[in-house]
């Protein structure tokens, strides 16, 4: 089954990649990698804001991260040409707007992890790091890079 398949086997549209807000690209690819900018929090609708342990609760910040995954998916496939090029998500970084006594940081990253393990199976198993912050580019809940293995 291909990768565009598994989308619509869970139900998932990827919405237009997110455009730069500042000095920078989405994405590069090198030495076989593929290096995704961070993706903020948000949905058509708009950007998902607040802080976790504050005005989010942890299901918020779950979904808040699963939409970054879905950015990330949507600058993957603009990147590549096909999410089927994708041999291996290698790793996430996670960064959560939280309170300093907020510690569920890596539940909050599931929200993205587990997309990627849902959308690309075992390859989608990553490393991760996930990091509570005091604030966010443009006041957003949740930023996702990633690092993802190419196929020639």
């Amino acid at each position: 089954m291909s990768i565009e398949q598994r989308l619509a086997e869970l139900g998932l549209e990827l919405p237009a990649p997110a455009a730069p807000v500042a000095a920078y690209v989405p994405a590069v690819e090198a030495g076989g990698l593929l290096y995704i900018s961070g993706q903020v929090s948000q949905t058509a609708e708009g950007r998902i804001t607040g802080r976790l342990g504050e005005t989010m609760d942890l299901d918020a910040g779950r979904e808040a991260a699963r939409t970054c995954g879905i950015m990330l998916l949507a600058q993957m496939k603009a990147a590549l040409g096909s999410l089927d090029r994708v041999a291996r998500v290698v790793k996430l970084g996670v960064f959560v707007n939280s309170t300093a006594d907020f510690t569920d940081q890596p539940k909050v990253a599931d929200g993205c992890s587990v997309l990627m393990a849902d959308v690309f199976g075992d390859a989608g198993k990553h490393a991760r790091s996930a990091v509570g912050v005091p604030s966010l580019p443009l006041g957003v809940a949740v930023e996702v890079d990633a690092v993802v293995a190419v196929k020639g």
